[in-house]
């Protein structure tokens, strides 16, 4: 569901970041799409933190089952991060704003009243302190899962165990290079939306460092899909008898070939 809100909010993005859209679209996508975006971001940085736990538990203790890995309570723990998450953003579509002139170099910030502003910077603080724990969480355990794998490397099965390795390094690197930059930046610029930093170059600078950065960010819509692929069993089911057409059998004969009906002409 949120990749695909992220879906609907990337072409909205694009218009008002190419500077063709109209006045009342950018509003819009001050007001929701862009919130769609950060929605996107945070759940895709929770859900990994809680897959990896998973992956985690199930190969460092896998004779035992937690609660995290029990189905009812999974599907409640979603549940109350999408709660979390919206109450999160949902305020930035919700709080009212103000009316300015119009003008090119409006940016989402002036809509915001002074109320806007102070939760826009709030949130910005929360998501950036979710980033944080749930990156620890995600690294920790990935290291953990990487030294269980590294330690069967004599074994039998080290080349099942090297694929899963390897998996696990690629997912690790593409979080880092999906997420790390644009947080690196989000700080510094929330607060030069703050007016706390008031050089005008080093705010413009910030912007196009932030937007830069942010299209690493969206690309989890194109690496959730490949993660969910090769993490996911019941996943890469689905997406097997989705896209894969039916295969007809032809049935053999006594003597092991196939029959045809003949028809004869008299003349």
């Amino acid at each position: 569901t949120a990749d695909f809100l992220l879906t609907l909010a990337l072409p909205v993005k694009i218009i008002v970041d190419l500077g063709v859209a109209s006045w009342r679209l950018r509003i819009f996508h001050c007001q929701v799409t862009a919130s769609f975006i950060y929605l996107n971001m945070y759940l895709s940085i929770i859900f990994l933190g809680f897959v990896s736990i998973d992956r985690c538990l199930q190969l460092v203790h896998s004779s035992k089952i937690y609660r995290i890995q029990e189905p009812g309570f999974a599907k409640m723990l979603s549940a109350v991060v999408w709660a979390m998450v919206l109450l999160i953003t949902v305020p930035n579509m919700a709080i009212p704003i103000k009316t300015i002139e119009e003008r090119s170099g409006a940016g989402c910030i002036d809509f915001k009243t002074k109320f806007g502003r102070d939760w826009h910077v709030f949130t910005n603080f929360i998501c950036t302190a979710i980033f944080l724990n749930f990156s620890a969480v995600i690294l920790i355990s990935n290291f953990l899962v990487v030294r269980q794998l590294y330690r069967n490397k004599y074994s039998e099965s080290y080349s099942s165990a090297k694929k899963a390795l390897t998996s696990i390094l690629l997912v690790t690197a593409g979080y880092l290079l999906c997420f790390v930059p644009y947080h690196i930046v989000r700080i510094p610029y929330t607060l030069s939306q703050s007016d706390t930093i008031t050089s005008c170059s080093l705010k413009q600078a910030l912007f196009k460092a932030k937007e830069s950065t942010m299209l690493f960010a969206v690309s989890n819509l194109c690496f959730d899909p490949i993660l969910y692929y090769h993490l996911s069993k019941s996943f890469r089911l689905k997406f097997t008898e989705t896209f894969t057409s039916p295969r007809e059998e032809n049935a053999p004969t006594e003597g092991g070939h196939h029959t045809t009906s003949q028809q004869t002409q008299k003349h």
